[in-house]
């Protein structure tokens, strides 16, 4: 039909010039329609591209619900499989485990510029560095791709890292296209939004106000399933940007009012501006876990053995040195819970 009215529209600009400019056009219409809905501020509905992304956490196919997500995971193991025998592979310099990152995430994952090399630093990554250790035999065997939010699913996929170490939430949604480990931590999302503000949490303070998700999060997925059932007011206006400090910066502009993402990463990022400050309780429960490729279940359980060690042995180390600053020297409400490994196939 659109190709019809063009051609009608176009009928005196001459022939065959007329048609090939109007295919063009229509070409560019279909391509670009999808990259219009996807990302930015909305007014109303649209923020969530028109109903188009995520419209709540869907369970995957099967029983999976996402309040037990955490256990749908293979039992640890120690022994090498196909995935981890590729990995051992690799010769040279390319001998390492490719690990995908945040390099923005205070206190999680980022460069700390008091440092004369600038390495990555943070909970996240000593995590990785563990892993590698117990793989290949060296903590430092190990390389960090910095990947945005919305590319850590993508990066698996195409095999541009091994596994992603990066504030990842176990959700069924997400095993539909990735496995996850146990769980290596625990938290939920919070509001953050600036001292002075009237926001007092997630709740009808939230009208009218502009409020920044990154793509590909749990927290988009929340707020606008929230949105359409009238959990929070539907005059909410959604700013959906590619990576979550992007938010940080955007609310520092006064170019949104309030961000939503994780607790444990709003508390860092509170920490590096004092201006903001979180607001009201979480109002979810999320566990974070290491992400890799469907079919590396050799890895995922390799993982999982680490992981077990771990739990007893630097995990509170870790906790203390990056995070008891901004989540209270107490972890308890950090802790992951006792790992179940119910996954069979």
């Amino acid at each position: 039909m659109f190709v019809r009215r063009l051609r009608l529209a176009l009928r005196g600009w001459g022939g065959v010039g007329a048609m090939a400019v109007g295919c063009v056009l229509a070409l560019a219409f279909v391509l670009l329609l999808p990259l219009t809905q996807s990302h930015g501020e909305d007014g109303g509905d649209s923020a969530s591209g028109g109903g188009k992304l995520a419209t709540g956490r869907q369970a995957r196919a099967g029983d999976c619900v996402d309040s037990q997500v955490q256990n749908d995971t293979w039992a640890p193991s120690g022994a090498d499989g196909v995935t981890i025998e590729a990995i051992k592979a690799r010769k040279g310099s390319a001998r390492k485990l490719v690990v995908g990152v945040d390099q923005n995430s205070y206190r999680w994952g980022y460069r700390n510029p008091n440092n004369s090399d600038a390495d990555l630093e943070g909970f996240d990554i000593d995590l990785a560095h563990r892993i590698a250790k117990d793989i290949l035999g060296d903590a430092k065997d190990v390389t960090f791709k910095a990947i945005p939010t919305s590319q850590r699913i993508p990066a698996l996929q195409q095999g541009r890292v091994d596994m992603v170490v990066r504030t990842m939430t176990i959700t069924c949604k997400r095993l539909d296209d990735v496995a996850f480990s146990a769980p290596y931590f625990r938290t939920g999302q919070q509001v953050l939004a600036p001292k002075s503000s009237a926001i007092s949490g997630y709740n009808t303070t939230l009208a009218d106000k502009r409020v920044c998700v990154a793509a590909s999060s749990t927290a988009l997925d929340d707020v606008t399933a929230d949105r359409q059932s009238g959990k929070v007011p539907s005059s909410v206006r959604i700013t959906v940007v590619p990576n979550q400090l992007d938010c940080l910066v955007r609310l520092q502009l006064g170019e949104v009012d309030a961000v939503i993402t994780d607790g444990a990463l709003a508390a860092s990022q509170a920490a590096q501006d004092p201006t903001v400050a979180l607001k009201g309780p979480a109002f979810t429960t999320e566990y974070y876990g290491v992400a890799m490729n469907k079919n590396a279940t050799d890895l995922v359980r390799r993982v999982n053995q680490v992981l077990v060690d771990y739990r007893s042995d630097g995990w509170q180390d870790s906790y203390t040195k990056w995070l008891s600053a901004t989540l209270g020297e107490r972890s308890t409400a950090s802790e992951p819970p006792a790992p179940q490994y119910l996954r069979k196939s």
